[in-house]
């Protein structure tokens, strides 16, 4: 009896060493994952601020003064992949100003009609209820009772965000309500990355030199060659595209200019299991980064 307590008692204690042993590692796993993180999250940040010098000390950037020579140097350094200390960097650069800014539909608290026209038509030419229009703007700040609440947008997402559309991400889940509530997914037809831009700065231009088709489209009410054929120029003036007393009325809703001297910039960084997205747009005249988008 004496000998079957002692076993018991021994394997009670060997028992309870064993948890907390495994404890022990399991907390030290877990310290030591939170000092690789914060360790990839600085070297992240130190791999920004390089970046971000070198674009303030490039003599390339620094001697482009029109969207002929913007182009030269996009098509030369449009994507720059490098690895040092097992660490992945790929720089991707482009322009800025290509596509619309979905926020400058809004000025101050009040929808600007006419954008908001086109908009509609846009998509309408893709099947999609331009209801889903509204649904943007009721992301954008906009409190009209027709526009915000005639939907279970915010009973359905009460966190979403509701001053303006931050990012690709926040639009994918205005798409993804947009989707469930209609029973319908003809968004799928829509190019949104080359036709959407994301800034909460309404001070914003397209670059009529690099607006993609899907831009030129949406603003000229054009059809999808037409807005191929002007997507393949880069122009001095807006007289020299060519447009027509048609298309040039429809481009008077936007603010745009042949060049805009600004440059979207994706940095992916990959060690091992971890990976940061950084997206930022980097004004050139200026030598400024501004518009940070984080993604860990």
């Amino acid at each position: 009896m004496r000998r079957g307590i002692a076993l018991l008692i021994t394997l009670l204690f060997i028992m309870l060493i064993t948890i907390s042993i495994g404890i022990g590692f399991k907390q030290l796993n877990q310290a030591s994952a939170y000092v690789e993180g914060e360790k990839f999250l600085y070297q992240s940040s130190v791999i920004l601020d390089d970046v971000l010098n070198i674009l303030k000390n490039s003599k390339e950037l620094q001697d482009i003064n029109s969207s002929a020579e913007l182009n030269v140097f996009l098509s030369e350094s449009s994507i720059i992949p490098f690895e040092a200390n097992g660490i992945k960097v790929s720089i991707e650069l482009s322009s800025a100003r290509s596509r619309f800014n979905i926020n400058s539909l809004v000025s101050g608290n009040i929808p600007n009609q006419k954008r908001v026209e086109s908009l509609k038509q846009y998509v309408s030419n893709y099947m999609v209820i331009t209801r889903y229009v509204d649904i943007l703007l009721s992301s954008m700040g906009i409190n009209q009772e027709d526009i915000s609440y005639n939907s279970d947008l915010f009973d359905k997402k009460p966190n979403l965000f509701r001053e303006y559309i931050v990012s690709e991400k926040h639009l994918l889940e205005l798409n993804e309500y947009y989707t469930n509530y209609y029973h319908e997914d003809s968004l799928k037809n829509i190019d949104f990355a080359k036709l959407f831009y994301y800034s909460s700065d309404k001070d914003y231009e397209i670059d009529l030199s690099f607006a993609t088709a899907e831009v030129w489209e949406m603003i000229l009410g054009c059809s999808k060659q037409r807005a191929i054929e002007l997507s393949s120029g880069f122009y001095d003036s807006i007289a020299d595209i060519g447009l027509s007393k048609e298309e040039m009325s429809m481009l008077d809703r936007f603010d745009t200019n042949p060049f805009e001297p600004y440059i979207d910039v994706r940095l992916s960084i990959i060690q091992d299991k971890q990976s940061a997205n950084i997206r930022f747009e980097y004004d050139i005249e200026n030598n400024k980064g501004s518009n940070f988008v984080y993604e860990i």
